[in-house]
C-alpha cells in the first residue's frame, strides 16, 4: 500500500493536510480467529516476515500478568482514544476470574481493569468438571464493535454465582474506559420441547448447567451465543441465542435437541462462523439425533445432535436451514466421537473443475475425519453414505480439538498428537498430494493455528504447544517443514508460562499474543536492525513499528493536523506541535521578469524511504508536478525549493503543496 501525506500553502486562503480514520483499522482483531469466517488470517502484517522471525531478531518482549486463566483469545484494537492517554493501541484480555483488562498493546501499563461480578458474587466453581477449572468466569472470546456507542463496545459473557444461585450475563463495556454501557443482561431461555430439563411443554435453560465456551459472534447487529455443558453432566441440551447489541434484549432462541438430550456447543472455544448472507455455521456435540426424517430430510423431532449445522437468521429468527450428519452417527454418539470438539471454518469461494462456483465450509471432530461441505447443499443424513462435497478420512490423527486456519489456497489443520499439516486446494478440492507438515507433533489438544501475512506475501503459520512451559512455533506458510522459530530455541529467554489448552496465537501490528494460565505472552522483534528507517522511527516514537494508531502515517497525535509522514520527512517530533517556521512555506519569487509561486521545505535530512514531490494546481482538484509543470531550484539534504512553471500573473489562482509518499 502506498501512503501519501500532503501539506501546502496556496496563494489565497487555504491550508490543508491529510487525516485518517481511527476506528476499524485493518490490523484490528475484534473477534475470534480474526473474522466471521474464522479463517485465522491476519493479512495486514507489514513488519513480521519469514526473514526476521528467527531467534536472532524475534522473541519474548514481556508477559502481561492477570488474575486468572486466559481461555479467551486476546483481542486487539489500534488507535483507541484512551482518556488521559490519547491514541493508543489496546489489547483486551478476559479471564476466568471474571475480569476484563485493557492493556497498552505496546507496553505493560493497564488502561483499565473491570470485574463482571456483582455485589456478593464470586466466580462459578468448576461444576464437578475438569474442563474449566478451578473457576469459571469468562471463558468465551468476547467480540468488539468499534462503531457501537460513542467509543466502541466490547461484549462479554460472564458466569458467576451468589450462594447456590448461578448466573450467566451478557455485558456491554465502553472500549475506552471499561464502563458498563447497559445493564448486564441475565441469560434465560425456554423453547418448545420435552427433552432434558423440560418444564411442561418447554425445555428450560438452567444457567448452572452451562458455560459459554464458543467465541461470541456479532452478525448484523446481533450478538450470538452458543452454550456448552460441563463435561457430559446432564441435564443439558443444545442452545443458541441472539441478543440485540444496542439493548441486549434477546432477539431469538433455538434449541437443536429440544426433544432429546445433550448436543451442546463447545468447539474447543472456536466461535460460531457466519457468511455474508447472514447464515451461521456450527459443529454440534454428541446428542440425540432423530434418524427418522421428514420429507424435507430433517429429523422428525428437531433433534440434530452430532451434526454440522447451518442456521438462518432471517427476520432475527434462528432456524436450522440445512445440516450434515455422518452415516455412522449412532455409533459415534455412543462412543463420544462427536463433531463438537472442533470449530467450523468458511472457505473463500472457489471454482471446481467444471467451472462452477463453490461455497464450502470445513469442520472436523474426534473421529479424525475432515468434512468439507457445500454450504448450499450440506448433505443432510443418509444411513448408507456421507453425501458431502469431500471427506478426508483419518486425515487428522488423534482427533481435532480446535479448528483450522486458511491462507492463500491452503488449509492448516493440527490434530491431537499430530503434525501441523497444510492441504492445498485445487478445483475446490483439498489435495492429499503435495501437502507439507511440521516436523513437530503437538500434544493434546493439538493446535489451532493462526496466520500472518502481508497480503499474500511473507506468510507465517503460528501454533502453540500445550506444554509446560508452553512453546510458540512459527513456520513458513508455503512449507511447514521450514520452522522459522520456536520459543525453546533460545533456552529459557522466551519462556512465557504454562500452556493453556485451546488457545490460539493472535497476531497484530508486529506482535504475537498468546494466552496462558496466568497471563499473556507478548512476542515481537528484539531489535530494529530489520526495520525500514520509517518503521524504526515509529518504533522509537510510538513503541510499535507498524503503520497503525497514533503511529499511522496519516495520524496527527500532537493534534496540530500535521500527519506523521510529513513530520518524518521533515525530521520533526511527531508528539510536539509543529511551529509555523518548521513547515513548508509558499512564497512569490521573481524570475526573468515574472513572478512564480514557490515552495520552500526545510528538513533535517532526506528520509531515505519516502518520496518528496512538490505539486501545483489551478483548481485544487488536478495536481501536477515535474516536467513542464515545476522547476526544482534547490534539492539538498536540508532543503527542497520548487517553483511553479506558470507565472502567477498569468493565472487567477495557483496553489502549491508538498506531497510525501512511502511504499
Amino acid at each position: 500500500m502506498k501512503n501519501v501525506a500532503t501539506l501546502g500553502r496556496p496563494v489565497i486562503g487555504l491550508c490543508f493536510a491529510l487525516g485518517t480514520a481511527l476506528y476499524g483499522q485493518m490490523t484490528d482483531v475484534l473477534t475470534y480467529h480474526n473474522d466471521n469466517s474464522r479463517t485465522g488470517q491476519q493479512l495486514h502484517e507489514e513488519v513480521l516476515s519469514t526473514s526476521n522471525v528467527n531467534t536472532s531478531h524475534f522473541g519474548l518482549l514481556r508477559v502481561l500478568t492477570v488474575d486468572g486463566k486466559v481461555d479467551a483469545e486476546p483481542l486487539y484494537a489500534a488507535g483507541v482514544k484512551i482518556p488521559g492517554a490519547g491514541l493508543r493501541n489496546a489489547l483486551f484480555v478476559a479471564t476466568e476470574h471474571d475480569s476484563v483488562y485493557a492493556f497498552n498493546a505496546d507496553g505493560t501499563n493497564v488502561f483499565w481493569h473491570v470485574s463482571m461480578l456483582e455485589a456478593g458474587e464470586t466466580t462459578s466453581d468448576d461444576r464437578g468438571c475438569s474442563q474449566v477449572t478451578p473457576e469459571i468466569g469468562i471463558t468465551a472470546t468476547p467480540v468488539i464493535d468499534r462503531k457501537a456507542g460513542s467509543n466502541g463496545v466490547i461484549f462479554v459473557v460472564a458466569m458467576s454465582k451468589k450462594g447456590s444461585t448461578y448466573y450467566q450475563r451478557i455485558h456491554a463495556l465502553d472500549l475506552t474506559t471499561g464502563a458498563a454501557l447497559l445493564a448486564p443482561k441475565v441469560v434465560s431461555a425456554a423453547f418448545p420441547g420435552t427433552g432434558d430439563n423440560a418444564v411442561g411443554t418447554n425445555v428450560v435453560f438452567d444457567p448452572k448447567q452451562y458455560k459459554e465456551r464458543c467465541g461470541l459472534l456479532l452478525l448484523n447487529g446481533v450478538i450470538y451465543t452458543a452454550w456448552a455443558s460441563h463435561c457430559d453432566i446432564r441435564p443439558y441440551t443444545g442452545w443458541i441465542m441472539g441478543y440485540d447489541e444496542q439493548t441486549l434484549a434477546q432477539t431469538s432462541v433455538l434449541n437443536v435437541t429440544p426433544n432429546g438430550n445433550e448436543g451442546a456447543f463447545w468447539n474447543s472455544g472456536a466461535g460460531l462462523a457466519a457468511d455474508a448472507q447472514g447464515n451461521i455455521y456450527a459443529l454440534d456435540g454428541n446428542g440425540t439425533f432423530d434418524a427418522t426424517l421428514t420429507t424435507s430430510g430433517f429429523p422428525t423431532n428437531g433433534d440434530f445432535g452430532n451434526s454440522f449445522l447451518k442456521f438462518s437468521t432471517a427476520g432475527n429468527s434462528l432456524a436450522v436451514a440445512d445440516y450434515f450428519c455422518m452415516s455412522n452417527q449412532a455409533s459415534e454418539n455412543g462412543s463420544d466421537e462427536d463433531l463438537g470438539s472442533g470449530g467450523a471454518l468458511l472457505l473463500p469461494d472457489m471454482v471446481d473443475a467444471s467451472n462452477n462456483a463453490r461455497q464450502l465450509a470445513v469442520g472436523a471432530g474426534k473421529d479424525s475425519n475432515i468434512y468439507i461441505v457445500d454450504r448450499n447443499d450440506m448433505g443432510q443424513f443418509d444411513p448408507t453414505t456421507n453425501a458431502i462435497w469431500q471427506q478426508l478420512t483419518g486425515a487428522a490423527a488423534g482427533g481435532v480439538y480446535g479448528m483450522p486456519a486458511y491462507f492463500n489456497g491452503f488449509l492448516y489443520y493440527c490434530g491431537q498428537g499430530d503434525a501441523l499439516t497444510a492441504y492445498p486446494f485445487e478445483n475446490a478440492l483439498a489435495q492429499t498430494v503435495g501437502i507439507s507438515q511440521s516436523a513437530e507433533t503437538f500434544v493434546y489438544p493439538g493446535a489451532t493455528p493462526g496466520v500472518s501475512a502481508n497480503g499474500t506475501a511473507a506468510g507465517i503459520v503460528w501454533a502453540t504447544e500445550n506444554t509446560s512451559p508452553a512453546v510458540l512455533n512459527a513456520y513458513n506458510a508455503t512449507n511447514l517443514a521450514e520452522e522459522l522459530y520456536n520459543s525453546d530455541q533460545a533456552g529459557s529467554r522466551d519462556h512465557f508460562g504454562d500452556g493453556n489448552k485451546f488457545i490460539t496465537p493472535m497476531i497484530a501490528s508486529a506482535r504475537v499474543y498468546v494466552g496462558t494460565t496466568t497471563g499473556v505472552g507478548v512476542f515481537g522483534l528484539l531489535d530494529s536492525s530489520t526495520l525500514t528507517p520509517l518503521q524504526a522511527w515509529r518504533n522509537t516514537n510510538f513503541g510499535n513499528p507498524s503503520n497503525v494508531g497514533a503511529g499511522a502515517n496519516g495520524a496527527s497525535p500532537a493534534g496540530d493536523g500535521i500527519p506523521n509522514l510529513i513530520k518524518y520527512a521533515l525530521g520533526l517530533n511527531p508528539l510536539a506541535v509543529a511551529a509555523a517556521g518548521q513547515l513548508p512555506l509558499a512564497s512569490l519569487r521573481e524570475s526573468d521578469g515574472n513572478v512564480y509561486l514557490t515552495l520552500t521545505a526545510n528538513r533535517a535530512a532526506i528520509a531515505p524511504d519516502v518520496t518528496y514531490l512538490a505539486q501545483v494546481s489551478g483548481d485544487l482538484i488536478n495536481w501536477v508536478s515535474g516536467g513542464t509543470n515545476t522547476v526544482t531550484l534547490t534539492n539538498v539534504p536540508t532543503q527542497l525549493v520548487v517553483r511553479d512553471n506558470v507565472p502567477a500573473s498569468a493565472a487567477g489562482q495557483r496553489y502549491i503543496r508538498l506531497s510525501v509518499s512511502s511504499p
